[in-house]
């Protein structure tokens, strides 16, 4: 199995970039054996289904922030049950969210922005799994958040959670996927998601801070809708330097 320094991953990416999300993942699958995806909304199982049909095991995790909506934690289990797989929950510091909560109350975000409770119930988690593994593999596509991820590669090495002497690298196999394309394999092989959806909810997170989208809209608007568009990320798929 490769590793991240025994390949030239922008020869990989410029390789990948046109293939099919399918072809994307088997590579992908092929290269590394300790590889996860990351499992959390359509996008996500859509990767999922698609090991599954490509007849490939594939390790997913998820994060468990602690403050999911009722229907997301419904979502992750019957994924779980469908497909037959173990879905690695990974937890926040009880800690630090006690600090955090003693000292700012439990909605602070909407005062002093979303980055310190995200960094505490989502990014410290990611960080933790991400430190046992050599790739990951995400849901990410370009037009999700055009201030944000309209250069998403479909293979990179992952700055943001490489450390000194250890290169991470990440896949994004539906990069150039559209919500359209998503959605048209959701209902062709009747893929599980999130009940949520069917309520006008299109990027899901945290319950505080998702709410459902107008027609029109772009889905990003649901999330943190009281920040600036190029603040809407987490920190999980922070812009490569």
């Amino acid at each position: 199995m490769a590793t991240a320094t025994s390949l030239d991953i922008p020869a990989l990416d410029a390789e990948l970039t046109r293939e099919s999300p399918q072809a994307i993942l088997a590579r992908a699958l092929d290269l590394y054996d300790n590889i996860a995806i990351s499992f959390s909304g359509a996008e996500d199982v859509v990767l999922i289904d698609m090991a599954h049909r490509l007849g490939k095991p594939v390790k997913v995790f998820s994060l468990d922030t602690g403050r999911l909506h009722p229907e997301t934690y419904q979502f992750i289990d019957r994924v779980r049950k469908h497909y037959g797989i173990t879905i690695d929950l990974m937890y926040p510091d009880a800690a630090a969210i006690e600090a955090l909560v003693a000292e700012k109350g439990l909605f602070s975000f909407f005062e002093d922005g979303h980055q310190e409770c995200c960094g505490i119930r989502k990014v410290a988690p990611l960080r933790r799994k991400l430190a046992t593994l050599d790739a990951w593999i995400t849901g990410q596509r370009k037009d999700q958040n055009p201030a944000t991820r309209a250069s998403v590669p479909v293979a990179q090495v992952d700055q943001a959670f490489s450390s000194e002497g250890r290169e991470l690298v990440k896949f994004n196999p539906l990069a150039n996927w559209t919500s359209a394309d998503v959605w048209m394999y959701i209902r062709s092989y009747e893929v599980p998601y999130n009940s949520l959806h069917e309520r006008g909810f299109v990027s899901i997170g945290c319950e505080p801070c998702t709410r459902p989208v107008l027609p029109q809209q772009h889905e990003r608007e649901g999330r943190w809708w009281w920040e600036n568009a190029d603040k809407k990320e987490c920190g999980l798929h922070a812009p490569q330097k």
